[in-house]
């Protein structure tokens, strides 16, 4: 097979992980707290990793990884029905991964496709037990209805991180600059803690977590890379702080007064980068 159809292969992979991700988070806020589902966020932390894997293994072989979402089945009434809908994503992944593990002749990538089809069968029978369970329980979606100003702009501070996961990451998979690249790895990770708390804090208001992203920067050197994420991240803690100004619950006070420093310290990260691109 192709170097070029492999890549493709590989991309159809990497967009199934990122609609995987999605759906899991989505189903994971709306059954709010509880053990199953810290452990569909752990699974859905495991999509994650196998979405860098792929990422990595797509631009070592000279591509760019996708940003589409790929295969997702969101329908369902009740808990029960999201994982039933959770077992059938898994099956259709599964196949997927077995039916190209035959087909792409590489020793490397076939070994990464069997690590992540071992996750894929152990996730599948994860949710086939949380089916069952779900079933036998009374177990009911916990988001709201309510839309409020606040709500709103908790949900736009989801848009906003969501992109930025996705710009950093593709911006770490396509930089040269090491330093960099660890840096936006990282930030990556704090913008997904953001999302976490932001799509939560909704959950708790009485809303529902919309998760969505913006336009994605697609900057192709480090420098216009940089510079896009420094005037993100000065516009976003801006927001922040002015939603804070509005917030009267303490508590979400804090949350957007932590979220507007965490941007700060990401824009002065970026800056010092930028700075050494430029001198270098």
């Amino acid at each position: 097979m192709d170097k070029e159809k492999v890549i493709e292969l590989l991309n159809k992979d990497l967009q199934d992980e990122h609609g995987a991700i999605i759906q899991y988070l989505t189903h994971a806020y709306g059954m709010g707290e509880g053990e199953m589902a810290c452990e569909i966020e752990a699974m859905a932390r495991d999509e994650m990793r196998h979405l860098d894997w792929l990422a990595e293994t797509i631009v070592e072989l000279g591509g760019i990884p996708s940003l589409e979402r790929g295969t997702m089945k969101m329908g369902g009434a009740s808990v029960h029905d999201w994982m039933v809908n959770n077992v059938s994503l898994e099956q259709g992944a599964i196949a997927q991964y077995e039916e190209q593990i035959h087909a792409i002749d590489d020793p490397k990538i076939k070994r990464l496709l069997r690590r992540i089809l071992s996750d894929e069968l152990a996730h599948r029978d994860d949710f086939e037990h949380f089916a069952q369970k779900s079933h036998r329980e009374t177990m009911e979606d916990v988001r709201g209805t309510k839309s409020d100003d606040m709500i709103r702009t908790l949900n736009w501070g989801i848009e906003h991180e969501y992109t930025v996961i996705l710009q950093y990451l593709l911006q770490r998979y396509l930089t040269p600059n090491e330093e960099a690249a660890e840096e936006l790895e990282d930030q990556a990770i704090n913008e997904m803690q953001h999302l976490g708390w932001l799509a939560e804090k909704v959950v708790d208001m009485g809303g529902t977590p919309v998760i969505e992203h913006a336009e994605v920067d697609r900057s192709t050197s480090t420098a216009d890379m940089l510079s896009a994420d420094i005037k993100i991240e000065r516009e976003v803690a801006d927001a922040y702080d002015k939603a804070s100004t509005k917030a009267d619950d303490l508590k979400l006070k804090k949350l957007l007064l932590r979220l507007r420093d965490n941007e700060i310290y990401h824009a002065e990260v970026f800056g010092d980068l930028l700075e050494e691109e430029k001198s270098g």
